[in-house]
């Protein structure tokens, strides 16, 4: 099974690919899609929108895991993550890929075995889990990594 993991973003949106290969996970591919702060929302939905696309496009995922939204005191980032996540979900349903949906909470049980881990306790694990994730890798691309191993724990 193939998974395309997004950590959902407007401003940095999280992508992983993985496969389990002899029962270890295996980073096919990860990296952090950016749009620019001077561009609208609408602009930078379809930027991530057609990026998302052709990742489907090259990797031909299975499935995609997808973290849910995490509600901040932040109401316009919220709803601007939330509308991402839209787009994010209609494109791998269009693509014909099944869509699972992890909080953080239960990517943190996934990864790490306790809920309430500490964002350096979950990449410290990714780095145990997987193979060949990348030493300059950001925080986003971490978790997206992390929803991955949380696809394949729950539904490979």
């Amino acid at each position: 099974m193939r998974v395309l993991a997004i950590d959902p973003g407007y401003d940095r949106l999280g992508v992983a690919v993985l496969e389990k290969r002899n029962g270890k996970e295996t980073l096919l591919f990860s990296d952090c899609i950016h749009t620019s702060k001077n561009n609208s929302l609408s602009e930078r939905l379809h930027e991530l929108g057609t990026q998302f696309q052709l990742l489907i496009e090259k990797h031909r995922p299975d499935v995609v895991g997808v973290e849910t939204l995490f509600f901040n005191k932040n109401v316009k980032t919220a709803i601007g993550v939330a509308q991402a996540r839209g787009v994010i979900l209609f494109l791998a349903k269009n693509a014909g890929c099944r869509v699972y949906e992890f909080g953080p909470q239960e990517i943190k049980i996934a990864v790490t075995g306790y809920g309430n881990s500490d964002k350096s306790a979950v990449i410290a694990m990714v780095k145990r889990l997987v193979a060949n994730v990348p030493k300059e890798a950001l925080d986003d691309e971490y978790d997206a990594i992390a929803v991955g191993v949380t696809t394949l724990a729950q539904h490979a």
